[in-house]
Protein backbone atom coordinates (compact mmCIF):
# COMPACT_ATOMS: atom_id res chain seq x y z
CA UNK A 1 0.00 0.00 0.00
CA UNK A 2 2.08 2.93 -1.29
CA UNK A 3 -0.28 5.54 0.14
CA UNK A 4 1.25 4.88 3.56
CA UNK A 5 4.85 5.28 2.29
CA UNK A 6 4.69 8.51 0.20
CA UNK A 7 5.60 10.90 3.07
CA UNK A 8 8.73 8.87 3.75
CA UNK A 9 9.63 8.53 0.07
CA UNK A 10 9.47 12.30 -0.58
CA UNK A 11 11.76 13.04 2.38
CA UNK A 12 14.17 10.21 1.77
CA UNK A 13 17.37 12.28 2.05
CA UNK A 14 16.65 13.50 5.57
CA UNK A 15 16.03 10.20 7.35
CA UNK A 16 18.23 7.32 8.19
CA UNK A 17 17.85 3.85 6.78
CA UNK A 18 16.82 2.51 10.19
CA UNK A 19 14.17 5.15 10.48
CA UNK A 20 12.80 4.17 7.09
CA UNK A 21 12.70 0.53 8.07
CA UNK A 22 10.98 1.33 11.35
CA UNK A 23 8.40 3.49 9.64
CA UNK A 24 7.79 0.92 6.91
CA UNK A 25 7.22 -1.75 9.57
CA UNK A 26 4.84 0.58 11.37
CA UNK A 27 2.91 1.14 8.16
CA UNK A 28 2.59 -2.60 7.59
CA UNK A 29 1.50 -3.08 11.19
CA UNK A 30 -1.26 -0.51 10.78
CA UNK A 31 -2.35 -2.13 7.52
CA UNK A 32 -2.44 -5.62 9.08
CA UNK A 33 -4.33 -4.30 12.09
CA UNK A 34 -6.98 -2.85 9.78
CA UNK A 35 -7.33 -6.17 7.97
CA UNK A 36 -7.62 -8.08 11.28
CA UNK A 37 -10.32 -5.65 12.38
CA UNK A 38 -12.13 -6.16 9.11
CA UNK A 39 -12.13 -9.93 9.53
CA UNK A 40 -13.11 -9.78 13.21
CA UNK A 41 -16.04 -7.43 12.65
CA UNK A 42 -16.94 -8.23 9.07
CA UNK A 43 -20.63 -7.22 9.34
CA UNK A 44 -19.45 -3.63 10.01
CA UNK A 45 -16.64 -3.41 7.44
CA UNK A 46 -18.60 -0.89 5.40
CA UNK A 47 -18.17 1.63 8.24
CA UNK A 48 -14.43 1.97 7.74
CA UNK A 49 -13.46 0.21 4.49
CA UNK A 50 -15.30 1.90 1.65
CA UNK A 51 -15.02 0.46 -1.89
CA UNK A 52 -13.25 3.63 -3.02
CA UNK A 53 -10.57 3.42 -0.33
CA UNK A 54 -7.04 3.10 -1.72
CA UNK A 55 -6.21 0.95 1.31
CA UNK A 56 -8.31 -1.93 -0.04
CA UNK A 57 -7.19 -3.63 -3.22
CA UNK A 58 -9.65 -4.71 -5.88
CA UNK A 59 -8.90 -8.38 -5.15
CA UNK A 60 -9.53 -7.97 -1.41
CA UNK A 61 -13.00 -6.38 -1.62
CA UNK A 62 -14.89 -9.45 -2.94
CA UNK A 63 -13.34 -11.61 -0.20
CA UNK A 64 -14.42 -9.15 2.49
CA UNK A 65 -17.97 -9.06 1.10
CA UNK A 66 -18.10 -12.87 1.08
CA UNK A 67 -16.68 -13.13 4.61
CA UNK A 68 -19.17 -10.56 5.85
CA UNK A 69 -22.06 -12.47 4.30
CA UNK A 70 -20.89 -15.78 5.81
CA UNK A 71 -20.44 -14.19 9.22
CA UNK A 72 -23.97 -12.78 9.15
CA UNK A 73 -25.45 -16.14 8.11
CA UNK A 74 -23.59 -17.94 10.90
CA UNK A 75 -24.85 -15.48 13.47
CA UNK A 76 -28.42 -15.78 12.16
CA UNK A 77 -28.30 -19.59 12.40
CA UNK A 78 -27.01 -19.42 15.94
CA UNK A 79 -29.77 -17.00 16.88
CA UNK A 80 -32.35 -19.27 15.25
CA UNK A 81 -31.18 -22.27 17.25
CA UNK A 82 -31.22 -20.28 20.46
CA UNK A 83 -34.79 -19.16 19.73
CA UNK A 84 -35.78 -22.76 19.05
CA UNK A 85 -34.35 -23.94 22.36
CA UNK A 86 -36.27 -21.24 24.21
CA UNK A 87 -39.56 -21.79 22.38
CA UNK A 88 -39.84 -25.58 22.76
CA UNK A 89 -40.78 -27.14 26.11
CA UNK A 90 -39.30 -30.58 25.60
CA UNK A 91 -40.13 -31.81 29.09
CA UNK A 92 -43.81 -30.95 28.79
CA UNK A 93 -44.03 -32.42 25.30
CA UNK A 94 -42.44 -35.65 26.46
CA UNK A 95 -44.92 -35.97 29.30
CA UNK A 96 -47.82 -35.50 26.89
CA UNK A 97 -46.52 -38.18 24.53
CA UNK A 98 -45.86 -40.58 27.39
CA UNK A 99 -49.39 -40.09 28.69
CA UNK A 100 -50.84 -40.84 25.27
CA UNK A 101 -48.76 -44.01 25.09
CA UNK A 102 -50.16 -45.06 28.47
CA UNK A 103 -53.72 -44.40 27.26
CA UNK A 104 -53.11 -46.22 23.98
CA UNK A 105 -51.81 -49.29 25.80
CA UNK A 106 -54.73 -49.28 28.21
CA UNK A 107 -57.21 -49.01 25.34
CA UNK A 108 -56.04 -52.29 23.81
CA UNK A 109 -55.02 -54.07 27.02
CA UNK A 110 -51.29 -53.96 26.40
CA UNK A 111 -48.57 -53.83 29.03
CA UNK A 112 -46.87 -50.43 28.97
CA UNK A 113 -43.46 -52.10 29.18
CA UNK A 114 -43.94 -53.57 25.70
CA UNK A 115 -43.79 -50.16 24.02
CA UNK A 116 -40.59 -48.13 23.73
CA UNK A 117 -40.53 -44.43 22.88
CA UNK A 118 -37.76 -43.37 20.52
CA UNK A 119 -37.42 -39.57 20.69
CA UNK A 120 -36.33 -38.56 17.19
CA UNK A 121 -34.00 -35.61 17.59
CA UNK A 122 -32.69 -35.37 14.02
CA UNK A 123 -31.63 -31.84 12.95
CA UNK A 124 -32.37 -30.57 16.46
CA UNK A 125 -29.88 -28.60 18.62
CA UNK A 126 -27.92 -30.57 21.18
CA UNK A 127 -29.48 -28.48 23.96
CA UNK A 128 -32.92 -29.94 23.21
CA UNK A 129 -31.54 -33.47 23.40
CA UNK A 130 -29.99 -32.60 26.76
CA UNK A 131 -33.37 -31.30 27.96
CA UNK A 132 -34.97 -34.60 26.97
CA UNK A 133 -32.24 -36.52 28.78
CA UNK A 134 -32.82 -34.40 31.89
CA UNK A 135 -36.51 -35.33 31.63
CA UNK A 136 -35.68 -39.02 31.79
CA UNK A 137 -35.55 -39.90 28.09
CA UNK A 138 -32.81 -42.39 27.25
CA UNK A 139 -33.66 -43.59 23.74
CA UNK A 140 -33.08 -41.23 20.80
CA UNK A 141 -33.35 -41.52 17.04
CA UNK A 142 -31.20 -39.83 14.39
CA UNK A 143 -31.29 -39.87 10.58
CA UNK A 144 -27.80 -38.65 9.72
CA UNK A 145 -24.72 -40.69 10.56
CA UNK A 146 -22.37 -37.79 11.28
CA UNK A 147 -24.97 -35.94 13.34
CA UNK A 148 -25.54 -39.06 15.43
CA UNK A 149 -21.81 -39.54 16.01
CA UNK A 150 -21.43 -35.90 17.04
CA UNK A 151 -24.37 -35.96 19.44
CA UNK A 152 -23.38 -39.27 21.00
CA UNK A 153 -19.92 -37.89 21.74
CA UNK A 154 -21.29 -34.62 23.09
CA UNK A 155 -23.90 -36.22 25.35
CA UNK A 156 -21.32 -38.79 26.49
CA UNK A 157 -23.74 -40.81 28.63
CA UNK A 158 -23.34 -44.59 28.52
CA UNK A 159 -27.01 -45.23 29.36
CA UNK A 160 -28.26 -43.65 26.12
CA UNK A 161 -29.52 -45.92 23.34
CA UNK A 162 -29.10 -44.33 19.91
CA UNK A 163 -31.32 -45.56 17.10
CA UNK A 164 -30.14 -44.84 13.58
CA UNK A 165 -33.28 -44.51 11.46
CA UNK A 166 -31.96 -42.96 8.24
CA UNK A 167 -30.66 -44.51 5.05
CA UNK A 168 -27.23 -45.99 5.71
CA UNK A 169 -24.61 -46.25 2.99
CA UNK A 170 -22.33 -49.23 3.46
CA UNK A 171 -19.24 -46.99 3.41
CA UNK A 172 -20.49 -45.16 6.51
CA UNK A 173 -21.21 -48.24 8.59
CA UNK A 174 -17.74 -48.37 10.11
CA UNK A 175 -17.75 -44.67 11.03
CA UNK A 176 -21.19 -44.95 12.61
CA UNK A 177 -20.41 -47.97 14.74
CA UNK A 178 -17.00 -46.81 15.95
CA UNK A 179 -18.25 -43.28 16.55
CA UNK A 180 -21.25 -44.24 18.68
CA UNK A 181 -20.50 -47.50 20.51
CA UNK A 182 -17.90 -46.00 22.89
CA UNK A 183 -20.52 -43.51 24.11
CA UNK A 184 -23.60 -45.69 24.51
CA UNK A 185 -25.61 -48.34 22.70
CA UNK A 186 -26.34 -48.29 18.97
CA UNK A 187 -29.30 -49.83 17.18
CA UNK A 188 -29.53 -49.59 13.39
CA UNK A 189 -33.16 -49.78 12.26
CA UNK A 190 -32.66 -49.41 8.51
CA UNK A 191 -30.81 -52.52 7.36
CA UNK A 192 -32.17 -53.58 3.99
CA UNK A 193 -29.32 -55.62 2.47
CA UNK A 194 -26.88 -58.32 3.46
CA UNK A 195 -24.03 -56.05 2.32
CA UNK A 196 -24.87 -53.37 4.90
CA UNK A 197 -25.38 -56.01 7.59
CA UNK A 198 -21.92 -57.45 6.90
CA UNK A 199 -20.32 -54.00 7.01
CA UNK A 200 -21.90 -53.40 10.41
CA UNK A 201 -20.82 -56.86 11.56
CA UNK A 202 -17.22 -56.18 10.55
CA UNK A 203 -17.24 -52.80 12.30
CA UNK A 204 -18.25 -54.51 15.53
CA UNK A 205 -15.02 -56.56 15.61
CA UNK A 206 -13.49 -54.02 18.02
CA UNK A 207 -16.32 -54.57 20.52
CA UNK A 208 -15.94 -58.28 21.16
CA UNK A 209 -18.16 -58.45 24.22
CA UNK A 210 -21.08 -56.60 22.63
CA UNK A 211 -23.58 -57.11 19.83
CA UNK A 212 -25.15 -54.52 17.57
CA UNK A 213 -28.94 -54.48 17.50
CA UNK A 214 -30.52 -54.15 14.06
CA UNK A 215 -33.96 -54.00 12.50
CA UNK A 216 -34.60 -54.98 8.90
CA UNK A 217 -36.47 -52.24 7.08
CA UNK A 218 -39.47 -53.30 5.02
CA UNK A 219 -41.07 -51.22 2.27
CA UNK A 220 -44.67 -51.99 3.15
CA UNK A 221 -46.16 -49.26 0.97
CA UNK A 222 -44.40 -50.26 -2.24
CA UNK A 223 -43.43 -46.64 -2.88
CA UNK A 224 -40.26 -46.12 -4.92
CA UNK A 225 -39.29 -43.22 -2.66
CA UNK A 226 -39.18 -45.50 0.38
CA UNK A 227 -36.26 -47.74 1.28
CA UNK A 228 -36.50 -51.30 2.49
CA UNK A 229 -36.91 -54.83 1.20
CA UNK A 230 -40.22 -56.05 -0.12
CA UNK A 231 -42.43 -58.03 2.27
CA UNK A 232 -41.85 -61.17 0.19
CA UNK A 233 -38.06 -60.95 0.66
CA UNK A 234 -37.78 -60.01 4.33
CA UNK A 235 -37.76 -63.54 5.77
CA UNK A 236 -34.95 -64.70 3.49
CA UNK A 237 -32.83 -61.63 4.25
CA UNK A 238 -33.27 -62.13 7.98
CA UNK A 239 -32.19 -65.77 7.64
CA UNK A 240 -29.04 -64.72 5.79
CA UNK A 241 -28.16 -62.05 8.34
CA UNK A 242 -28.62 -64.30 11.35
CA UNK A 243 -26.51 -67.06 9.79
CA UNK A 244 -23.68 -64.89 8.38
CA UNK A 245 -23.37 -61.99 10.82
CA UNK A 246 -22.41 -63.19 14.29
CA UNK A 247 -21.84 -59.75 15.84
CA UNK A 248 -25.28 -58.33 15.10
CA UNK A 249 -28.54 -59.25 16.75
CA UNK A 250 -31.84 -59.10 14.88
CA UNK A 251 -34.21 -57.06 17.01
CA UNK A 252 -37.17 -56.99 14.64
CA UNK A 253 -38.56 -55.33 11.55
CA UNK A 254 -39.21 -51.67 10.78
CA UNK A 255 -41.28 -49.65 8.34
CA UNK A 256 -42.06 -46.05 7.56
CA UNK A 257 -45.19 -46.75 5.56
CA UNK A 258 -47.47 -44.36 3.77
CA UNK A 259 -49.05 -41.64 5.93
CA UNK A 260 -52.50 -42.69 7.08
CA UNK A 261 -52.30 -46.14 5.50
CA UNK A 262 -53.10 -48.61 8.26
CA UNK A 263 -52.48 -51.54 5.92
CA UNK A 264 -48.75 -50.75 6.10
CA UNK A 265 -48.81 -51.36 9.84
CA UNK A 266 -50.71 -54.61 9.39
CA UNK A 267 -48.31 -55.70 6.66
CA UNK A 268 -45.29 -55.23 8.94
CA UNK A 269 -46.95 -57.31 11.67
CA UNK A 270 -47.47 -60.09 9.14
CA UNK A 271 -43.81 -59.81 8.07
CA UNK A 272 -42.71 -60.14 11.68
CA UNK A 273 -44.75 -63.34 12.08
CA UNK A 274 -43.25 -64.77 8.88
CA UNK A 275 -39.69 -63.96 9.98
CA UNK A 276 -40.28 -65.52 13.39
CA UNK A 277 -41.52 -68.73 11.78
CA UNK A 278 -38.53 -68.83 9.40
CA UNK A 279 -36.10 -68.42 12.29
CA UNK A 280 -37.90 -70.74 14.69
CA UNK A 281 -38.67 -67.91 17.11
CA UNK A 282 -41.73 -66.66 18.94
CA UNK A 283 -43.29 -63.64 17.20
CA UNK A 284 -43.15 -61.62 20.43
CA UNK A 285 -39.37 -62.10 20.53
CA UNK A 286 -39.10 -59.74 17.56
CA UNK A 287 -40.00 -56.07 17.68
CA UNK A 288 -42.19 -53.96 15.43
CA UNK A 289 -40.79 -50.48 14.81
CA UNK A 290 -43.64 -48.49 13.32
CA UNK A 291 -45.59 -45.36 14.09
CA UNK A 292 -44.45 -41.74 14.14
CA UNK A 293 -45.79 -38.41 15.42
CA UNK A 294 -48.92 -38.59 13.30
CA UNK A 295 -49.95 -42.19 13.92
CA UNK A 296 -48.10 -43.68 16.88
CA UNK A 297 -51.32 -44.24 18.85
CA UNK A 298 -52.79 -46.27 15.98
CA UNK A 299 -49.48 -48.11 15.60
CA UNK A 300 -49.60 -49.16 19.25
CA UNK A 301 -53.07 -50.56 18.68
CA UNK A 302 -51.63 -52.56 15.77
CA UNK A 303 -48.84 -54.02 17.90
CA UNK A 304 -45.94 -51.60 17.59
CA UNK A 305 -43.19 -52.06 20.16
CA UNK A 306 -41.11 -49.08 18.97
CA UNK A 307 -42.73 -45.73 18.23
CA UNK A 308 -40.54 -43.02 16.69
CA UNK A 309 -41.81 -39.60 17.73
CA UNK A 310 -39.95 -36.45 16.76
CA UNK A 311 -41.71 -33.18 15.90
CA UNK A 312 -44.34 -33.68 18.60
CA UNK A 313 -41.53 -33.61 21.16
CA UNK A 314 -38.89 -31.33 19.63
CA UNK A 315 -40.98 -29.11 17.33
CA UNK A 316 -41.03 -28.79 13.54
CA UNK A 317 -37.75 -29.50 11.76
CA UNK A 318 -35.56 -27.32 9.58
CA UNK A 319 -33.83 -29.31 6.84
CA UNK A 320 -32.16 -26.31 5.17
CA UNK A 321 -28.71 -27.31 6.44
CA UNK A 322 -28.97 -30.99 5.58
CA UNK A 323 -27.91 -32.60 2.35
Amino acid sequence: PTSYLKPWGSNRGSVTTNHMRTSYSLALLVWNARLVSAFSFAPSTRNFLQPSSTAVSQSTRPFLRQYSSTRKTSLAMSTSEEAEVVSVNVGANLEEVRQKIVESCEAVGRDLSTVQLVAVSKTKPLELVQQAYASGQRVFGENYAQELVDKAGSIGESDVVWHFIGGLQSNKANMLVKGVMPHGTLVVETVSSLKVAKKLDNAMSEFEDRKLGIFVQVNTSGEESKSGVSPSDVAELCKQITSECERVQLKGVMTIGAPGDISCLESLAACRDEVATALGMEANDLGLSMGMSGDYEIAIAKGSTNVRVGSTIFGARDYSNKA
